[in-house]
C-alpha cells in the first residue's frame, strides 16, 4: 500500500474505526490504542481490497477482533462512559441520554445498535461485519430497541 493511498484511508477512516472501538471498549485511551493498532495492520497488510466497502468492512471487523482481544487482556480497565459522552457535541440532551442508554446495553445489543444508526449499515452489511446470520441481527436491533423504550420511558419517569 502506499503512503498517499494509506494517509487517505487513514483520514477517512480514523473516526468511524475509533467510534466503533470507544463502542466497546468504553475507554478513550483504549480505542485509541485500538485505533492506532487498527491502521498499522492496514499499513502492512497485503491484502487487495475489492471497494472501498471492503476496505470498511475490513477495518470494523479488525477493529471489533482487536477489542475483544483487549477485553481478554489483564491491563483491561473501564472508564466512565460520561467521559466519551462530554467529549461527543449533543444538540439536545435527549440525544445524550440516548447515547447513555444505548451504552449501558450488553455488546451484542449495544454494537447493533451502533453499527445501524451511528455509522449507517443496513442488517446484511451488520451481519457480514459480525459473521452472523442476518436474522440474528434483526432480533437483536428488536430487542435493543425493545431495551432502549424500556430504559428511555424509566428515565423519562424518574
Amino acid at each position: 500500500m502506499t503512503h498517499e493511498r494509506f494517509a487517505y484511508l487513514a483520514e477517512k477512516y480514523i473516526d468511524t474505526v475509533f467510534r466503533v472501538a470507544f463502542s466497546y471498549l468504553k475507554s478513550r485511551e483504549d480505542a485509541d490504542d485500538v485505533t492506532q493498532e487498527v491502521f498499522m495492520k492496514l499499513y502492512s497488510v497485503n491484502t487487495v481490497f475489492e471497494s472501498e466497502e471492503h476496505i470498511r468492512n475490513w477495518l470494523i471487523r479488525v477493529t471489533i477482533n482487536q477489542c475483544r482481544k483487549q477485553f481478554r487482556s489483564p491491563w483491561r480497565r473501564l472508564e466512565n462512559i460520561d467521559d466519551y459522552a462530554a467529549a461527543l457535541s449533543f444538540e439536545d440532551d435527549n440525544d445524550r441520554e440516548l447515547f447513555r442508554a444505548v451504552m449501558g446495553l450488553e455488546q451484542k445489543y449495544r454494537s447493533v445498535i451502533f453499527l445501524y444508526y451511528y455509522i449507517g449499515y443496513s442488517t446484511a452489511e451488520i451481519a457480514d461485519i459480525l459473521g452472523a446470520p442476518v436474522n440474528t441481527v434483526s432480533t437483536r436491533l428488536r430487542r435493543a430497541r425493545a431495551r432502549l423504550k424500556t430504559i428511555l420511558t424509566e428515565v423519562e419517569h424518574d
